[in-house]
């Protein structure tokens, strides 16, 4: 036998997305993961139904970032999470959505990998994508889009902004995360970069929850429907030709005409 072969293991953290809101949009992975955890550090964006999969001995540490609120310390997650795989406990890092969108999974994933221990990522949905879906946008409709654009709108301090010139001139839809606290900002500087004003814009706030609301507008009164709607974080912002589309639509697009059937002669 091998020397590698008489190594034991290294413990595995999993890093699971819930998605975003309902509990019923967990993967059957996700499920697993959460009821053979014997430790979740869990978000606060997570539905708090999604922690009845866990064990009834399960631990629940929340450590949650809000913007503007008290957040725990990423240096302090890390170091929970080494402790207690390295003393043999199930760790399961529970966060809304999926953990690398936004999600600092791919922080977690160095500190944890660096202190010797494996990590198994379990994706979920993203808000990017199920957000917009929730009211019938699809962010990749191949008649006005040529693909997505996942952007944050809270850059990291000392952190540079998006090249906003060169996300307009590509005809990407835009779905900016984090944003609405900034939108009059933002929509600003989208302009300024390019983007006509009438562009249409939807923003989508606590999507797949009971909670849901959304408003549809165009760019250049994004800001004021944003305060006028009283439309709150969590939210995803969206830019673009597909933000016109679905059941509540302000845009109607023209459909095709009808083929001309080609019967034979009698």
């Amino acid at each position: 036998m091998s020397d590698s072969a008489r190594l034991p293991a290294p413990p595995t953290v999993h890093l699971v997305g819930a998605g975003p809101g309902s509990p019923d949009l967990l993967t059957l992975r996700a499920v697993r993961a959460i009821a053979q955890a014997q430790l979740i550090l869990c978000d606060d964006l997570v539905d708090p139904e999604v922690l009845a999969h866990r064990a009834p001995d399960c631990r629940v540490l929340m450590v949650g970032k809000r913007g503007g609120c008290p957040s725990a310390d990423q240096r302090f997650i890390h170091g929970v999470m080494v402790r207690e795989a390295k003393a043999g406990t199930r760790v399961v890092r529970l966060k809304g959505g999926d953990p690398f969108v936004f999600g600092r999974g791919g922080e977690e994933c160095d500190a944890l990998r660096a202190a010797g221990i494996a990590v198994e990522v379990v994706p979920g949905l993203t808000a990017g994508i199920a957000g917009p879906a929730a009211i019938g946008v699809p962010v990749t409709d191949r008649r006005h889009a040529p693909g997505v654009a996942l952007i944050t709108g809270h850059a990291r301090e000392g952190g540079r902004e998006p090249d906003w010139a060169a996300l307009v001139a590509s005809g990407l839809t835009l779905v900016i995360y984090m944003g609405v606290a900034r939108c009059a900002d933002l929509a600003a500087r989208v302009m300024a970069a390019g983007m006509r004003a009438n562009m249409p814009a939807a923003v989508v706030s606590a999507a797949h929850t009971p909670q849901q609301r959304h408003a549809r507008c165009t760019l250049g009164t994004l800001a004021a429907t944003v305060v006028a709607q009283g439309l709150a974080s969590p939210a995803v912002i969206v830019l673009g030709e597909v933000a016109a589309l679905g059941a509540d639509a302000l845009l109607q697009f023209d459909e095709p005409e009808a083929p001309t059937l080609l019967t034979s002669a009698a």
